[in-house]
């Protein structure tokens, strides 16, 4: 089965030059923790996490309403194809500890497949727990 197949399609993105206000009432809006941060020409340039804002922005005592989201997304993101197979991208988020993976064609952002996309399906529930078993493996290492 190919991320194409049960990736999410309509994802809400962001732009760098938001504030990170704007950031934390578009994931509280949409009951989210992450967002991909994409430019104008739907570039995918980094992603933010509801973490992000709070260590990067509001504790490090900048101003969300002031500071833009490209200071305190994560620049160097790992996406996947969408013909990449399920249990590659699994695999992958196993191996790095994600649970969200963008997919990127021709360097735009196309979806946002998570561990919950893969473990609601039959033909990639196990998969997903392998990778969530490798990510808490992990954790637990720590």
């Amino acid at each position: 089965m190919k991320l194409r197949e049960v990736m999410t399609k309509s994802v809400i993105r962001i732009s760098p030059e938001e504030p990170v206000s704007v950031a934390a009432r578009t994931l509280a809006h949409y009951n989210i923790g992450i967002l991909p941060v994409c430019g104008g020409d739907g570039r995918l340039c980094g992603l933010v996490t509801d973490r992000d804002l709070i260590v990067r922005c509001v504790a490090s005592g900048a101003d969300p309403k002031t500071t833009p989201v490209r200071n305190v997304m994560t620049g160097n993101v790992v996406s996947a194809r969408p013909d990449m197979e399920t249990s590659a991208a699994a695999g992958l988020m196993g191996r790095l500890q994600i649970r969200r993976l963008p997919v990127v064609e021709n360097g735009k952002l196309c979806g946002m497949v998570s561990l919950g996309d893969l473990a609601n399906r039959e033909e990639t529930g196990y998969d997903a727990a392998d990778a969530l078993s490798m990510i808490s493996s992990n954790l637990s290492a720590r």
